[in-house]
């Protein structure tokens, strides 16, 4: 952990607070709606699930996003120490418009899978594709993005002459 960091992402505490107080509202307005006037058997179950579940996201957005990224010249790694990949192992970096990305953020490809795991507003990792950003401003995804770009094409080229 001792390594130079290059970049890091991270939410900024307005955006965390405007995004967890959208899902409590969303949340608090369906489970309020589902006991305030029950509807048919099949709506409420539907209202209070669709609430508690928009109740447990607002916790999880608020417990992720309390980290950040951070990128050094070996890996990507969560702040919580969680090692999201070796930069090695990075195949691609895309930011295309048409990517399936997060907002604010981009897609990385490795060569290698790793195991499910999903921070909301955060980063999310599905087999050899992860997604950074969310909830982060976009000028920091922006700016690792390029890093990594940087990073992959100087691997590319071999040991560099000095």
């Amino acid at each position: 952990m001792s390594e130079e960091i290059l970049a890091t992402v991270e939410a900024s505490q307005p955006r965390r607070v405007l995004a967890v107080a959208m899902l409590l509202i969303i949340g608090a307005i369906l489970v309020y709606v589902a006991l305030a006037t029950p509807p048919a058997l099949h709506w409420l179950v539907f209202l209070l699930a669709v609430g508690v579940f928009s109740l447990w996201l607002a916790m999880r957005l608020w417990q992720a996003t309390a980290m950040r990224i951070e990128l050094t010249a070996s890996e990507l790694r969560c702040s919580n120490g969680e090692l999201i990949a070796r930069t090695e192992d990075v195949v691609a970096v895309d930011r295309g418009v048409f990517a399936f990305k997060p907002s604010n953020g981009f897609l990385i490809r490795t060569n290698v899978p790793g195991s499910r795991s999903w921070h909301p507003g955060l980063w999310w990792r599905l087999g050899q594709r992860i997604g950074i950003g969310g909830v982060t401003p976009g000028s920091q995804s922006k700016s690792m993005a390029e890093i990594l770009s940087i990073m992959i094409a100087q691997r590319g080229q071999g040991p560099s002459q000095g």
